[in-house]
């Protein structure tokens, strides 16, 4: 086996082609291995085996900087910069990253985690770079899904001032969660099928350099020039009317090819790209004919390319799935809205029933909000689905054009709270802190599935304005289906009566209270359990006779405390009633490494037991 002496790049330069090829196959099926044990990001790291390759060889790691766009396709980077045998516990709590951390390698030259970034990184640490009078290859590794993210073209703008070499490869696997959509994935369509063109240029050339006296002169001003011979054969050349050398298409499992490539590229005085096409899934059929399926999977087995783990209930995402689909079978104006989500938020079914009335805007938050700002305008009600993290980076889009003019937009927050294995920039745990801020949003957070049932029809039915629902990651809470207030605005929900301490919960965080809530009768305490459903607005009516109620009032929230509703609840209470206590129960000011859900709650104090503890000691009772 190669790859057991692979330490890092230097090992990798000493091996010829042929042994290059054999390490990508030993490479692929030691991903097949890992992955279907720990689960992880799998279609995308076997199609960039190859163009890992290349660039471990072309250039000098890690002197020379090579950063990850989304980097969730950074394993074959990480096998070969030394951390082969830490795969046994990847994404798992304590163990390696699946995405480029710096804090974990030096190799790791920036932590990515969400698309279109890479470009923009890359000019920075190049102009850094060149500020110090310093000497290495910045290269950023883009993908052509992520070209639709609005961030990138900024990049691309700015990267064409450049007058040093920095380097753009665009990893082309025509994918990029699900399929690519709109005008960037047509546009590179044509350039794969332009692939005759860099053929085409030599012959031209080479022709014309035959003509005596006058054919040298002709061949250098058509490659001066902007509308030369890729003019006439590519429309558009969208890269070199932007003024970034365009290189390609290149076979991205073609290592020699590539390699020879980078290095031509790395002799250029100014930003580069290059266009390599890559086969999303390469060397596993399953993956090869579903890659979306396998772009984030959980343990499987490598024979049949099935989940180890069977799926007995529905998850929060498939509930809202169907709901969407009853609520808009009886209403017209009712339509969906995907920043390239549409199998993980839960719109695929959508999109089969109402083609006309689907809109995958593809890695475009920013844009997906305010174009669904606009439907709403029009006399539509969309509904955005979105994962918390995700929403993030459309929140100036949320306050400028959907809540100052008061527009009818839902937005269902999917993966709301801790989601586990993908770490820091997938923990959707600040969505309570930047939603609540704004005025005219209201956020609502269900119990379990009816209520999550409740608050969609809710939101599409009967409010005219902006509405949040947020909703955790994973299988739905089917506990305390006899507790179904019915939804009024702006109220909480008493499931439990009692006298000394008040619990209020909010989402997820109510079976979380209800299992404290038996723990403390052991104790022989009395407990009123609240779900309090709306965070905006609050009941500030039922907080204020709870405070006068009760001994204690505990809150609970799966998102941090900074900004989150149990900081709301207290100001309510002590201004109400200075004398009641408040515990607060929520996330640290942290970012929330990756690791089992389950063990970063116990490891955060946020799962029953810890809150029960922490309610004992508040009260000073001693077992």
């Amino acid at each position: 086996m190669i790859l057991d002496h692979i330490e890092g790049p230097w090992d990798v330069k000493k091996l010829n082609h042929k042994e290059l090829e054999q390490l990508a196959a030993e490479i692929r099926q030691f991903l097949l291995e890992k992955v279907s044990q720990t689960g992880g990001h799998l279609a995308s790291n076997l199609g960039v085996v190859e163009l890992t390759l290349a660039l471990f060889c072309a250039f000098d790691l890690p002197k020379d900087k090579v950063i990850w766009d989304v980097g969730h396709q950074s394993y074959t980077h990480k096998i070969l910069s030394g951390r082969r045998e830490l795969f046994d516990e990847l994404r798992q709590y304590g163990g390696i990253s699946g995405f480029p951390k710096r804090k974990e390698s030096p190799y790791d030259v920036f932590d990515t985690g969400h698309s279109s970034t890479s470009i923009s990184a890359g000019v920075g640490i190049a102009q850094g770079r060149d500020l110090l009078g310093e000497d290495y290859a910045v290269v950023s590794v883009i993908g052509d899904g992520a070209l639709t993210g609005g961030m990138a073209y900024e990049a691309l703008n700015n990267a064409a001032t450049m007058k040093k070499n920095f380097i753009i490869v665009l990893n082309d696997n025509n994918m990029s969660i699900s399929k690519n959509v709109g005008g960037m994935s047509r546009y590179l369509n044509g350039l794969r099928s332009g692939e005759s063109y860099n053929d085409l240029k030599k012959n031209v050339s080479g022709t014309l350099l035959k003509i005596p006296v006058i054919g040298e002169d002709i061949v250098d001003k058509i490659s001066r020039t902007k509308n030369g011979i890729k003019q006439l054969v590519i429309p558009g050349m969208l890269f070199e009317n932007m003024g970034v050398t365009y290189i390609g298409p290149v076979d991205g499992h073609d290592i020699r090819g590539m390699v020879k490539i980078f290095k031509e590229a790395r002799k250029m005085d100014h930003a580069v790209l290059v266009h390599v096409r890559t086969k999303k899934g390469k060397g596993y059929p399953p993956a090869e004919r579903c890659p979306e399926r396998f772009h984030s999977v959980e343990p499987f087995d490598i024979a049949t390319g099935k989940p180890k783990k069977k799926k007995k209930f529905p998850s929060y995402t498939d509930v809202f799935s169907k709901e969407l689909v009853n609520l808009a079978k009886d209403n017209p104006r009712v339509v969906a809205v995907t920043a390239a989500m549409p199998d993980g938020t839960g719109l695929k079914a959508f999109a089969r029933q109402f083609p006309d009335r689907f809109f995958d805007v593809g890695i475009a938050e920013q844009h997906a909000v305010t174009s669904a700002a606009g439907m709403a305008a029009a006399g539509c009600k969309p509904v955005v689905a979105v994962y918390s993290s995700f929403l993030q980076r459309g929140y100036d889009q949320i306050l400028h054009d959907v809540c100052i003019q008061n527009l009818p937009v839902v937005f269902a927050i999917d993966r709301a709270g801790l989601v586990g294995s993908d770490g820091e920039t997938h923990q959707g745990i600040f969505d309570l802190s930047y939603l609540t801020s704004i005025p005219n949003m209201t956020v609502l957070a269900p119990k379990n599935l009816w209520e999550l049932r409740s608050c969609l029809r809710f939101a599409v039915n009967e409010y005219e304005g902006p509405i949040a629902i947020r909703y955790p990651r994973g299988e739905a809470y089917r506990g305390l289906r006899d507790h179904q207030a019915p939804l009024e605005y702006g109220r909480g929900e008493i499931l439990a009566e009692g006298e000394r301490i008040a619990l209020v919960a909010v989402g997820s965080m109510v079976s979380t209270a209800f299992h404290v809530y038996d723990q403390l009768k052991r104790y022989g305490i009395s407990c009123t359990l609240v779900n309090g459903r709306f965070i905006k607005p609050m009941d500030t009516g039922l907080l204020e006779c709870l405070a006068d109620a009760h001994e204690l009032v505990v809150t609970m929230e799966g998102n941090v405390l900074q900004g989150g509703f149990g900081l709301a609840a207290a100001a309510c209470i002590h201004e109400h009633r200075p004398g009641t206590k408040v515990l607060n129960i929520a996330l640290p000011d942290a970012y929330v490494e990756h690791g089992n859900v389950t063990l970063l709650r116990e490891n955060l104090g946020i799962d029953s037991k810890s809150i029960t503890e922490k309610i004992i000691k508040c009260l000073g009772i001693t077992e």
